[in-house]
C-alpha cells in the first residue's frame, strides 16, 4: 500500500475509472445504425467540459456533426475518413484564443456560488492579462490545451458509456472554418468520432516502458 494506492506485482489495483482509461483505444470500425440522440451529446459536453481550464477560461466550443448532410460537407474536407460518416457524431473541437478579459464574466458564477470572494476576481484577471494579453503564441497555446483537455475528458466519458472513438488531426483547417463558421480567435484543434463500435478494432496497443519517460528527481 502506497499513499492509500495498492500495487501488487508492479500494477495498480483496478477500478472502474482505471479499466476505463486501459481499455481505451482508437477505434476505425463503427457500426453506422449506432446513434446518439441530442440529450446524449449534450450531456457528453458537459460531463467532458468538467476539464480544467487556465484561470477558468473555458476557453472551448463543440460542433457535433450528426446529420447526414453535416457529415456529407465535413467528410471531403477530412480526407474522407470512414468514422466521419459511420460513427455516430463527430465533433470539431475547438479551443478559442486565450482572452483575459472575458476572466471576470467566467468567475462570476463562482462568486455567486460562494466559492470565490469576488476580491479575488481581479487578482485573478490581472495575472492572466499578463500572461496572454500581448503574447499571441500563448493566447494559441492555451487554446489547443483547452480544446486538448476536453477533448480527452469526452473520449473517457465515451468510453464509460461503452462507446468507441477516434481523435483525428487528419483534416484542412482553413476549410473548416469556412465550411463550419468559426470566428477568426477559433482554432479546430481536432475531429473525435464517436459512436458504437463494430467488430475488428484493435486492443489498447503496447506503450513505450514507464522508465524511458519518466525522471524521477
Amino acid at each position: 500500500m502506497t499513499d492509500g494506492i495498492t500495487i501488487t506485482n508492479g500494477k495498480t489495483t483496478t477500478n472502474a475509472v482505471i479499466e476505463c482509461i486501459l481499455s481505451r483505444t482508437a477505434a476505425k470500425y463503427y457500426d453506422p445504425a449506432g446513434t446518439l440522440s441530442d440529450s446524449q451529446i449534450r450531456e457528453l459536453v458537459r460531463i467532458g467540459t468538467t476539464a480544467p481550464t487556465s484561470f477558468h477560461l473555458q476557453n472551448w466550443r463543440f460542433i457535433a456533426v450528426r446529420t447526414r448532410e453535416a457529415k456529407a460537407r465535413l467528410s471531403p474536407i477530412a480526407w474522407n475518413q470512414p468514422a466521419i460518416t459511420e460513427a455516430a457524431v463527430t465533433f470539431i473541437v475547438i479551443g478559442q484564443l486565450a482572452d483575459s478579459s472575458v476572466v471576470p464574466e467566467r468567475l462570476a458564477p463562482l462568486v455567486e456560488a460562494g466559492i470565490m470572494p469576488a476580491k479575488m476576481v481581479p487578482e485573478w484577471e490581472l495575472p492572466a492579462r499578463g500572461l496572454y494579453k500581448d503574447h499571441p503564441q500563448r493566447q494559441r497555446d492555451e487554446a489547443v490545451r483547452t480544446a486538448t483537455f476536453g477533448a480527452a475528458a469526452m473520449i473517457y466519458v465515451a468510453r464509460s458509456w461503452g462507446l468507441g472513438s477516434t481523435p483525428m488531426i487528419g483534416f484542412d483547417d482553413q476549410a473548416v472554418h469556412r465550411a463550419f463558421g468559426l470566428a477568426e480567435y477559433e482554432v479546430p484543434v481536432m475531429l473525435l468520432s464517436v459512436g458504437l463500435e463494430r467488430p475488428g478494432n484493435w486492443p489498447q496497443k503496447p506503450r513505450r516502458p514507464v522508465a524511458d519517460v519518466l525522471d524521477l528527481v
